[in-house]
């Protein structure tokens, strides 16, 4: 079976293996967490993706979070004070974008690991600079793209390839919006309160939004794709 999630905004580990319980995941399941892993709540998802990166079966796409990470990873070099005064206009532009997108947490728990190991914080920065952008899978006999946020300037005869990570990471589609009709969409990053459904999952014909608020407070979901079923931690 292949599952897949999305803004997870440092949930709790516990809770969150217990909703993979829950939706009987196992060893030979494989699941996707669509971005953002990181910021806002929680340790900043830190303990997440050290477990992520040691599940063979878990593969994280990049999140606009993660994006925002990368770049202002001039911070983790050597955090000093005469470094953040050498700071560039840019730089410190980056940073208060991802302060004020909730950094706090993710920051304080990387700082912290960066004193107790070093190799540890550069681990996770290379687990997120490998995500991809977005992937193709088939499950239950069709066929599905997954990607953190949709499809910026869509036009079904562009290839994947040629959009912009800006498109995929950041983009918010209109609920009447259409993507792939060959091809089911599952993406993030827009909380389905958004679309009036809070807390549950949103559906098109061509694409289905599975944040369901996690990062405000609501626990997230996974969605079984090989037959559409969503598992809620609190049903």
């Amino acid at each position: 079976m292949i599952y897949a999630c999305s803004d997870l905004h440092g949930y709790p580990m516990d809770e969150f293996l217990r909703l993979l319980d829950k939706a009987g995941f196992s060893n030979s399941d494989y699941l996707f967490v669509l971005g953002d892993v990181i910021d806002r709540n929680g340790d900043g998802g830190i303990a997440m993706l050290q477990w992520m990166m040691l599940q063979p079966n878990v593969q994280m796409l990049l999140g606009n979070h993660e994006a925002m990470l990368l770049s202002c990873n001039f911070l983790f070099d050597e955090v000093t004070d005469a470094n953040l005064a050498r700071l560039s206009a840019l730089q410190i532009n980056m940073l208060n974008d991802w302060l004020f997108n909730g950094a706090k947490p993710t920051l304080d728990s990387l700082y912290s690991l960066r004193k107790k190991d070093p190799e540890a914080l550069a681990d996770i920065l290379d687990y997120i600079q490998d995500a991809p952008l977005y992937d193709m899978v088939t499950a239950g006999s069709r066929d599905f793209l997954l990607v953190h946020a949709g499809l910026g300037h869509f036009d079904k005869k562009k290839p994947l390839s040629s959009y912009s990570s800006g498109d995929l990471i950041w983009y918010r589609p209109s609920p009447d919006e259409r993507f792939f009709d060959d091809v089911f969409t599952i993406l993030g990053h827009t909380p389905t309160a958004f679309y009036g459904h809070p807390g549950q999952m949103f559906q098109t014909p061509t694409w289905a939004d599975i944040d369901v608020g996690a990062g405000g407070g609501q626990p997230p979901m996974l969605l079984r794709l090989d037959d559409m079923q969503p598992f809620y931690a609190r049903e």
